[in-house]
This record gives structure tokens, C-alpha cells and sequence, in this order.
């Protein structure tokens, strides 16, 4: 008897303990806990803040995924990225980098995690901003192009009924204005020796029917290109563009804009909000917003400025990595921050809630995003871009005529492209 209780008592405890084993077996594993290093731009369209609000929105849905961002100025981005070496994640690219980056190797290829379904909705313009030799490195983020903007009292009050719809026009009311006293400079440009140069360029070339470069060689000093200059050497010699603009950056355009002191500016979409903003303008309830002007040859094209969200070619985490990026440029993020940047899902342009952040901005930029035009798609863009600023430069002081400054302009590019 005493036998037969020892062998109850062992057999017992034996199933116990294999009861124990298989419990702890099942359990599921707790999902290892990471950090992503996500890098932005400040002043891109969205908030800081909003970003971060979404960050934390993803980190709450993902307990296990820390995300640390980072803000630099647009001036120091794109060579953050080159020399990080694994220190990013998540990084935020301009349309012009992506040939530039993928040739450097910094990039991760995405094409295969952005189904059919999704690249159907997304606005031409900002899936090709992401992509180099039809492969894609990157989710398009910010949706964003210039428009005109003017100032409807002003034209009111000189009796002009309507912003112009060419660049001829847009000097000839500029003429009206300034004859009748109504605003001593009425244009204002961004056109420091920086990027925000190149961009207006591009796309005052391409209402001329130019274009930088084709088939990758470049064609800088082919007739339209060179009527785009003169016109906007012209624009300075007329005496009706402020005569600071080439000191100015998108920034400083706004500024004077809000300030009541220009009747026409260019600026990206941003500033339809900030030039309404009571704390930010004095042209509240004033400001009009319009496709940009064009010629007798080609409608007036925009610059593409759309930038996407790419994963760093050294991340250690590329899926979670992923898993944060859609979640940023998602239908959910993009429609509750509309009022900052206009989505990149064209289905979001029919959202009741969307139209009504803004229906003029939105009416104006459905017509505006059919006429959009790159900056060229090279790995040497960003030498080229350098050059161009000097470039038109020299012709808006009349250092050199435009046919003679762009015909150096050629040469200088064409050794570029050959190295």
C-alpha cells in the first residue's frame, strides 16, 4: 500500500510538472522592443508637432516600436542622409534626390510593398518623385506644387477682373498696378541663389515648351529655355519685381506678401493658409489663389515639390521601418492634416471633410496638378541645380545675356553628365 501511494504521489507530481513545461512553452513570445530613427525636414508641409502627435499615435499601436525624430533645416538634409551610416531609419527625400541617393546606395527598393490598388490612387506627380528606372524607393508623403497667389483687393481697385493667365499677362496688370499707385512692386520672387531658384526655373521653362535635360543629356541652351530666362531677367528690369527677390527664399516671399506689399507671388501650398492666418498676415480674407501662368506655347506647368519617406539602405529594422512609413503617409494621417498639405490619394479629393478645409484651394489645385513637371530625374541633378542658380543669377543682374549665360550653362553641364 505504501508502495502504491509513492507511485500516485510521483505520478502526480511527474504530470505536473510536464503540465508546467507545456505552459511555458505556449506562451506566446513578447515581440523584441526596437528604436527607428526617423529624420524630417523642418517646415515641410506638416507640423512638427503633427508629426510627432502621429508618431506617438504609432508608437501607442505598436508598444514594442520606440521612434526618436529628428528635424533639420532643408539645407542640410540631403547631406544628413549621404553621411549617416545606419544612424536613420526612416528618412524624408525631396523629389530630385531619388536618382542621386539610389546611385549612392542609400535607399531600399519598395517597389513590391506598394500594391496596385494603392499606386492607382496616388497622383502621378508624386509616385514618379519616388521612383528611378521604373523601380520605387520610397512612399510619397507631402503632395505639394506652387501656385500663383494674388491679392484680390489690389486688382479689384485697379479693375482687373481676373489673375492672369499668362506670364504676359501677369506683367501687364503688374504695369496697371504700379502706374496707379496701388503697390510699388507687385511681383515678388524666391529667387536666392538656392534651390528655391531652380524650382521656378524649371517650371517658368516649361510654360516656354523647355526642358533642362532629355533623354538624360542636357538641353539647357535650346530657344525656350533661353525665352524663359529673358522673361525673367525682363521682370527685373522693368522695375516691377521687388528688387530684393533675388535675396529671397520662400520664407521672405510670404512675408512681404502677407504684408500687403505684392500684389503676385509664387509659393508652394502652404501659404494659402498662413497668408489667411489673422496672427501671421494682414491680407486675411484678401488672398486669391490661381494655377500658375503659362505662354501661347505650353499652360503654365508647376514644380513638382512633392517628398517621400524612404527607408535607409543600412536599417537594421527595414519592416518595422515600413510598418511606420504607412503608417504616416496613410488615408487616416493625410485627411486629418489636409489643412497642412494636400494628400497624395486622389480619392481624398472627393472627401467631403477634405473639400471642405478649403474648396478653393482644393478647385484650384485638382486643375493645377495636371500640368506638373519634374526637375530632371539624374544622379547629377544636384550639380547641375548649383550651377543653374549662378547661372540665372548673373542674367537677373545682366552680368550676361540669357543666350550667352545658358550657352556656358550647356557646356558646364554636358562635362557634369560625362563624369
Amino acid at each position: 500500500m505504501k508502495k502504491l501511494t509513492v507511485m500516485i504521489v510521483s505520478s502526480v507530481l511527474l504530470t505536473s510538472f510536464l503540465a508546467g513545461c507545456t505552459s511555458k512553452t505556449e506562451e506566446p513570445a513578447k515581440p523584441k522592443s526596437i528604436t527607428l530613427n526617423a529624420l524630417f525636414m523642418k517646415q515641410a508641409g506638416y507640423s512638427e508637432d503633427a508629426i510627432k502627435e502621429a508618431t506617438d499615435a504609432f508608437i501607442k499601436e505598436n508598444p514594442n516600436i520606440k521612434v526618436e525624430t529628428t528635424f533639420v533645416p532643408y539645407e542640410a538634409l540631403e547631406q544628413k542622409i549621404l553621411v549617416s551610416n545606419g544612424s536613420y531609419d526612416a528618412v524624408l527625400i525631396d523629389a530630385p534626390w531619388t536618382a542621386k541617393f539610389v546611385k549612392a546606395g542609400v535607399l531600399k527598393e519598395v517597389t513590391d510593398k506598394v500594391k496596385d490598388a494603392d499606386r492607382k490612387d496616388i497622383f502621378d506627380g508624386a509616385l514618379s518623385a519616388m521612383q528611378y528606372e521604373n523601380k520605387l524607393y520610397g512612399m510619397p508623403w507631402l503632395n505639394d506644387v506652387k501656385y500663383l497667389f494674388y491679392n484680390k483687393e489690389m486688382l479689384t481697385q485697379a479693375g482687373i477682373s481676373a489673375p492672369p493667365q499668362t506670364w504676359d499677362e501677369l506683367i501687364a496688370d503688374s504695369k496697371i498696378l504700379k502706374d496707379k499707385k496701388i503697390v510699388e512692386f507687385p511681383i515678388v520672387w524666391s529667387w536666392k541663389q538656392a534651390e528655391a531658384l531652380s524650382v521656378d526655373y524649371t517650371m517658368i521653362a516649361a510654360s516656354f515648351g523647355g526642358q533642362m535635360v532629355k533623354d538624360g543629356k542636357p538641353t539647357l541652351n535650346e530657344k525656350a529655355n533661353i525665352d524663359a530666362l529673358s522673361f525673367m531677367q525682363q521682370s527685373m528690369k522693368t522695375g516691377l519685381t521687388n528688387p530684393s527677390s533675388p535675396e529671397y527664399l520662400e520664407e521672405d516671399v510670404r512675408a512681404v506678401f502677407s504684408s500687403g506689399k505684392a500684389a503676385f507671388a509664387l509659393n508652394w501650398t502652404y501659404m494659402f493658409g498662413m497668408a489667411n492666418d489673422p496672427k501671421e498676415s494682414k491680407v486675411v480674407g484678401k488672398v486669391g489663389i490661381a494655377t500658375v501662368p503659362g505662354t501661347s506655347k505650353a499652360p503654365g506647368a508647376t514644380t513638382n515639390g512633392g517628398m517621400g519617406l524612404s527607408i535607409a539602405k543600412d536599417s537594421k529594422n527595414p519592416e518595422e521601418t515600413w510598418k511606420y512609413i504607412q503608417f504616416l503617409a496613410s488615408k487616416d494621417f493625410q485627411k486629418k492634416h489636409a489643412k497642412d498639405a494636400l494628400p497624395i490619394w486622389k480619392s481624398l479629393f472627393s472627401d467631403a471633410e477634405v473639400v471642405a478645409t478649403s474648396p478653393e484651394l482644393i478647385n484650384v489645385s485638382k486643375k493645377q496638378y495636371e500640368h506638373i513637371v519634374n526637375r530632371p530625374v539624374v544622379p547629377w541633378y544636384g550639380q547641375l541645380s548649383t550651377e543653374l542658380q549662378t547661372t540665372v543669377q548673373k542674367a537677373l543682374f545682366e552680368k550676361e545675356t540669357p543666350e550667352v549665360a545658358l550657352n556656358k550653362l550647356q557646356d558646364k553641364a554636358k562635362e557634369i553628365a560625362s563624369k
